[in-house]
C-alpha cells in the first residue's frame, strides 16, 4: 500500500514537471522567440546560438547540461541528478516540439512579449520547482558552487545570467537586452508567487490580558477559529494567553477593532502567510451562542455528576 502511494505520488511529480516544461517551452517559442528575446540560464545561451546558426534550441539545450549533469553526479550524488536529468529531458524536448510556434506569435509588440513571456515562463518554472524538480543548467552549478564555498546560490546565478545579458547587447544591441531583463524580472517575481502559493493570508498575534474575551469576538464576528499559545513576559515573568489566528486581509482591520474594544493597549502582530491549509480555516463562521449553550449544558452534567459521587 505505501509502495503504490509512493508509485502514485512520484507520478503525479513527474506530470507536473511535465506540464510546467511544457508551459514554458510554449512560452520561450510563442513570445520570446518571436520578439528576437532571451532567457537565462543554459537555455538563454542556447536561444543566442539559435539566433545567430538556428540550432535547434532543446537538443543544444540538453547538450551544454551533460557536463553539468556529470559533475553534478560527482558532486551532488545521484539522487539529485536523476531528477535533474529527467527535468532537463523533458524541458529539451519540449523546446523542440513547440518549435512550430514561432509561426503563431499572439503579439507584436516586444514590450507585451517580453511581459507575457516573462509570466508564462514564470508559471512554468514555478510548478516545475514547487514539484521539487529542476530543468538543469545555471540550477546546478549554483548548487556545486553553494555546496563548495558557501556562496549564495541566486547570486552565483544572477551574475552568469548577468554575463548572459552582457554577450546579448554586443551581439544583438541594448534593446533586446534592456527587454530581455523586464522579462526576466517578470519570470523571477511569477515565479517566486507560484512557489509560495497564491493562497496569501494573514496571520494574527496578540497579547493581551483580555485575551478570552478578544478571542470570542473574533469567533463571533469574523468567524475564524482561534488558538491560544503560552507567552510569558521576559520581564515582568507575567504569564498570559496569546491570541493566534489566520484570515484573509480583509478581515485584519476588524480584528483591529475586536482587541482595540477590549484591550487599547492590546499588543498585535499582523504576518504574512502562505500555503494556509488545514481543517477549520475555510469552514463555516461558529455560532458562539450555540458553542457557549453546549458548554453550559457539558459543564451542568459534570457539576450533577460530582455531586452525586459526593453523596
Amino acid at each position: 500500500m505505501i509502495q503504490l502511494k509512493m508509485l502514485e505520488h512520484r507520478l503525479l511529480r513527474y506530470l507536473g514537471i511535465s506540464l510546467g516544461c511544457l508551459i514554458a517551452s510554449c512560452s520561450i517559442n510563442l513570445f520570446l522567440v518571436p520578439a528576437h528575446l532571451l532567457t537565462g540560464g543554459a537555455t538563454g545561451i542556447a536561444i543566442i546560438v539559435y539566433y545567430l546558426s538556428h540550432l535547434p534550441i532543446g537538443l543544444q539545450t540538453f547538450l551544454y547540461n551533460i557536463p553539468l549533469l556529470l559533475a553534478a553526479w560527482k558532486t551532488l550524488g545521484k539522487g539529485y541528478t536523476f531528477d535533474v536529468i529527467i527535468g532537463t529531458a523533458i524541458f529539451s524536448f519540449f523546446l523542440d516540439f513547440t518549435r512550430p510556434l514561432n509561426a503563431y506569435a499572439p503579439v507584436n509588440d516586444i514590450m507585451l512579449s517580453a511581459i507575457f513571456g516573462g509570466v508564462f515562463n514564470g508559471i512554468g518554472y514555478g510548478i516545475v520547482f514547487r514539484m521539487n524538480g529542476s530543468t538543469g543548467g545555471f540550477d546546478i552549478i549554483g548548487a556545486i558552487v553553494k555546496k563548495y564555498y558557501s556562496l549564495n546560490m541566486g547570486g552565483v546565478i544572477f551574475a552568469f545570467n548577468c554575463l548572459i545579458m552582457a554577450a546579448a547587447a554586443f551581439l544583438f544591441g541594448v534593446a533586446p537586452a534592456m527587454f530581455t531583463l523586464i522579462c526576466m524580472y517578470m519570470n523571477g517575481t511569477v515565479t517566486d508567487k507560484v512557489i509560495a502559493g497564491f493562497n496569501r493570508r494573514k496571520a494574527v498575534l496578540i497579547i493581551s490580558d483580555q485575551a478570552q474575551h478578544i478571542a470570542e469576538g473574533i469567533i463571533t464576528e469574523v468567524g475564524r477559529g482561534v488558538t491560544f499559545l503560552h507567552g510569558q513576559g521576559a520581564f515582568t515573568r507575567k504569564e498570559r494567553n496569546v491570541v493566534f489566528v489566520v484570515v484573509n486581509l480583509t478581515q485584519v482591520s476588524k480584528i483591529k477593532l475586536i482587541a482595540n474594544l477590549f484591550d487599547p493597549g492590546a499588543f498585535m502582530i499582523v504576518i504574512s502567510a502562505n500555503e494556509v491549509m488545514g481543517r477549520g480555516f475555510s469552514t463555516p463562521g461558529v455560532d458562539i451562542e450555540e458553542m457557549l449553550r453546549r458548554r453550559k449544558k457539558k459543564m451542568e452534567k459534570e457539576n450533577l455528576r460530582q455531586a452525586d459521587r459526593k453523596r
